[in-house]
């Protein structure tokens, strides 16, 4: 791998890690919000949307919903609640449509106006009928007389946004392991169609299973939940001591393998406001239905009257009756639907990645966010890039919804956006500080290079002319005076640059050249000025050759022009300071083949040593700024060639760094 390979790298890594501090600081706060819940409501509104976005579905004809409304209060049972005698007399007329099994979503804990032993005779004649209570607080008893694996908790435990993204199917109490309506339902369904029976999971002991489906179970942070009480209940504490892989439970054993805090799994709402066939009372009273809506299919008994609200909220259903909100019967039915739906049909249950990965996957965005504005390095590209980004990142959070992942794509979005834009503005308020700090060592290098030009060289051959004795005493006072002259003249010159926008050069003999002139014409001034120095090995020149073909297109940027001009001083100094015995020096610039080649070539002593100085350093440097070559090399059988050559084109290849700012002459 080449040096500048290396060298890339090496400039690369400081401003990394500046680039990287505040990026990792937002990083790091975004996953300690995450962690301490701060960004839940957000992760629940970005599932909430994705659900609701998703294409409708079609009714799940295997659920019936029998709905008792405000006008069959008004009209048919006259009263609420509902008297025992009507909910009898339903029961008994549906079961003659041969149902697989009916749920009473109906608290029935104690007797309701008359008809109460006729509704004991078909509970106890009902062996497909499921009753409900309630477990969790305040808790209400269930019919006494339906068997307990016929009764089923109707309880769900909504967000603290007030928001029902949950199942609860299971859940231990004081005395015996509870199990919810849904989960009897399906499981009397699946048991009777399919002969599927509730089971442990596999790959997680504590899960429920029906044949090769396991219902992923709810975790404290499980997706965007973060530290979720499981039940909002402490009851006592329930040892189980048997390993669930020995005894598979049933609901009808109660061999509990679950959580002691309860089993909950994610709920995927059918998207659709009719998801589910419903009759009302006067419906089955009157006779106005097909026998094929009931025959073979779970019905659900409960009330849709908003007189009585029964009402669940949940915003991941698009266009519902109710705004924002369904009938809590219809949420047994969505609990049901999902399970049978998952096992007979290969419907997605809602799953999430482990926590490991999912903080990966945002870490992993935030670092690419931080790259952007370093790739990038323009404000408008990177808000293309991060634009480009978010969209494919929800479009994938939204791909992958509909295949059954919540994937943590709102925490992810933040990080992306927020490090994604102050990630080019630290970039670009970091290139705007080296561009000072730039432009100050470019002053305080010119000021070096003119007074080394200038007053140096005087002192320089003012002191070889003292080595050789041959100097006259009288000219000294002068020569002092000029050189004084020229250090002051030379602070005047950085005084007024300071206070106005500079474009001109000041050569190192005092001379300033105006930078707007064509290229060419700044290398004849810079070749006249330099040449009539008094330099040692200039005394002995006698043939100069000097040709400067013009540059089309001329070059327009200012600073281009100052450096090509101070690279062109340079080479020439360097003939009068180093090429012993030279006589002829040939200084062309020409045009060919779209390329421009600066040429200085000497006949002098040649290069005395291979060691690489500064100098030359700065013509590479520049070289490449350019997107050119340059060599500097011995000729046969004396002489010396420095050669600058560079693609001319329109488009401005320059950047602002100078490559002579950190030159020794």
């Amino acid at each position: 791998m080449s040096r500048d390979f290396w060298a890339k790298i090496k400039a690369e890594i400081p401003i990394w890690r500046r680039g990287a501090i505040p990026g990792l600081t937002i990083l790091g706060l975004i996953i300690i919000a995450r962690l301490t819940g701060l960004l839940q409501s957000l992760e629940w509104s970005t599932l909430d949307t994705f659900l609701r976005l998703r294409p409708s579905e079609p009714i799940d004809e295997r659920i019936t919903i029998i709905g008792i409304d405000d006008e069959d209060i008004t009209d048919v049972v006259i009263q609420y609640p509902i008297p025992d005698r009507e909910i009898a007399n339903l029961i008994k007329t549906l079961q003659k449509y041969q149902p697989i099994v009916i749920g009473l979503d109906n608290i029935r804990d104690i007797p309701v106006d008359v008809g109460h032993d006729e509704l004991v005779e078909v509970f106890k004649n009902s062996k497909n009928l499921i009753g409900i209570e309630k477990v969790l607080p305040p808790p209400i008893k269930p019919p006494q007389a339906l068997p307990p694996q016929q009764i089923g908790f109707s309880d769900a435990i909504p967000d603290p946004d007030g928001q029902y993204r949950r199942s609860l199917l299971g859940t231990p109490t004081e005395k015996d392991y509870k199990f919810s309506l849904s989960i009897r339902l399906a499981e009397t369904y699946l048991a009777t169609t399919k002969g599927f029976t509730l089971e442990s999971g596999i790959r997680d002991r504590d899960a429920m299973r029906f044949g090769s489906t396991e219902l992923p179970r709810f975790f404290p942070n499980t997706g965007g939940y973060s530290n979720t009480p499981l039940t909002p209940i402490n009851f006592l504490s329930i040892q189980f001591f048997v390993p669930c892989f020995l005894f598979p439970f049933s609901t009808r054993t109660y061999k509990s393998c679950f959580d002691a805090e309860g089993v909950q799994v994610l709920l995927n709402y059918r998207n659709n406001r009719n998801a589910f066939r419903i009759l009302n009372l006067r419906d089955i009273k009157t006779g106005k239905f097909d026998p094929n809506w009931i025959k073979n299919r779970i019905i659900i008994i409960g009330t849709t009257a908003l007189s009585a609200p029964d009402l669940v909220n949940t915003s991941a259903i698009k266009n519902l009756k109710i705004h924002g909100q369904i009938y809590g019967v219809e949420f047994q039915a969505h609990s049901t639907s999902q399970i049978i739906s998952a096992v007979l049909n290969k419907r997605p249950l809602l799953r999430t990645w482990s926590e490991g990965w999912e903080y990966l996957w945002i870490i992993a965005w935030g670092i690419l966010a931080i790259s952007f504005g370093r790739f990038t390095q323009s404000a408008l590209k990177n808000l293309l890039i991060v634009g480009v980004a978010s969209l494919f990142l929800m479009g994938l959070g939204y791909i992958l919804i509909l295949l059954g992942w919540w994937l943590p794509t709102a925490p992810t979005l933040l990080i992306l956006v927020i490090n994604g834009i102050g990630a080019i503005a630290f970039y670009e308020y970091d290139r705007s500080l080296r561009l000072q700090i730039e432009e100050r060592q470019r002053a305080i290098q010119e000021a070096y290079d003119t007074i080394h030009e200038g007053p140096i060289q005087e002192i320089f051959v003012l002191s070889r002319a003292i080595q050789r004795n041959d100097f006259i005493v009288e000219e000294l006072p002068a020569k002092l005076q000029k050189i004084n002259q020229g250090i002051r003249e030379t602070f005047d010159h950085l005084l007024e640059k300071t206070l106005t926008q500079e474009k001109s050069l000041r050569l190192g003999s005092g001379l300033k050249i105006d930078l707007a002139s064509p290229i060419h014409n700044l290398f004849y001034e810079v070749y006249r000025e330099t040449i009539q120095r008094d330099l040692p090995y200039f005394q002995t020149l006698k043939f100069p050759i000097v040709e400067f073909a013009p540059i089309e297109p001329d070059i327009s940027s200012f600073e281009q022009k100052r450096l090509l001009c101070q690279f062109l001083e340079e080479a020439i100094c360097n003939v009068g300071k180093h090429a012993h015995g030279v006589t002829r020096i040939e200084v062309i610039g020409k045009q060919q083949e779209g390329w421009y080649i600066l040429s200085i070539k000497d006949n002098g002593v040649g290069l005395t040593s291979s060691q690489e100085n500064q100098g030359t350093k700065s013509a590479k440097e520049l070289a490449k700024i350019l997107r050119g070559k340059f060599k500097r090399e011995s000729l046969t059988p004396s002489g010396t060639l420095c050669e600058l050559t560079w693609k001319l084109s329109k488009k401005k290849l320059f950047s602002l760094t100078n490559p002579y700012s950190t030159l020794n002459h």
